[in-house]
């Protein structure tokens, strides 16, 4: 989805709740992973496989210039000759650690083994968040959920567009390490301003 669709999207849904929603989930989302630095793993249920999410991150990570938002697609099936940017099966979530950032999307409840795996991840320090169903296993499990109850004003893909879209919004390049002299971090920041998006593909 476009810049234009999701200005006309937030248009549509003004007056509800859902794009400040999306905004704030998607700050969240974006503060772990850029602070933290882990990488980002995605992840759905056996049902659901969250790949058009996985696609608008993607677009995301390079109109932002924040490589950390590309996310890693971890999937249920994997099946031999799958590309390398879609084999990554559920053993990934157990080496997840400190650092890591996991998001889960859940149209219904997550079977027990997947529910396992994301508790231990999280144990082991990584931050957890969902974007779900209303599955309510999930509210005591993520640092973070957005919930899309089923007599919700949109569905779980319209909120995934806004928070896509919202993901790289302000999201600028870490600071360079070390002092610098006011008059490179004006010249900097005067850069990031006038400098054109990538082109969009």
């Amino acid at each position: 989805m476009d810049a234009v669709r999701v200005a006309l999207l937030r248009e549509v849904l003004a007056g509800t709740e859902w794009p400040a929603a999306a905004r704030r989930f998607a700050g969240s989302l974006r503060s772990s992973v850029v602070s933290h630095g882990g990488g980002l793993l995605l992840v759905g249920t056996e049902q659901y496989e969250p790949w058009h999410l996985a696609a608008h991150l993607v677009d995301e990570s390079a109109w932002s210039g924040c490589p950390e938002l590309a996310p890693t697609l971890v999937r249920h099936r994997v099946r031999p000759g799958d590309p390398a940017h879609l084999s990554v099966g559920l053993g990934r979530i157990e080496s997840a650690g400190r650092g890591a950032t996991l998001l889960m999307v859940a149209p219904s409840r997550p079977d027990e083994g997947l529910l396992e795996r994301v508790h231990d991840a999280r144990r082991a320090g990584a931050t957890v968040l969902s974007l779900d169903g209303g599955v309510t296993e999930l509210r005591g499990l993520a640092h973070e959920t957005l919930a899309v109850a089923a007599d919700a004003e949109v569905d779980l893909d319209t909120v995934q567009h806004l928070v896509s879209a919202a993901t790289g919004e302000n999201c600028l390049p870490p600071a360079p390490r070390g002092r610098l002299r006011f008059r490179d971090r004006l010249s900097r920041l005067a850069d990031q301003l006038t400098a054109p998006p990538p082109a969009r593909w």
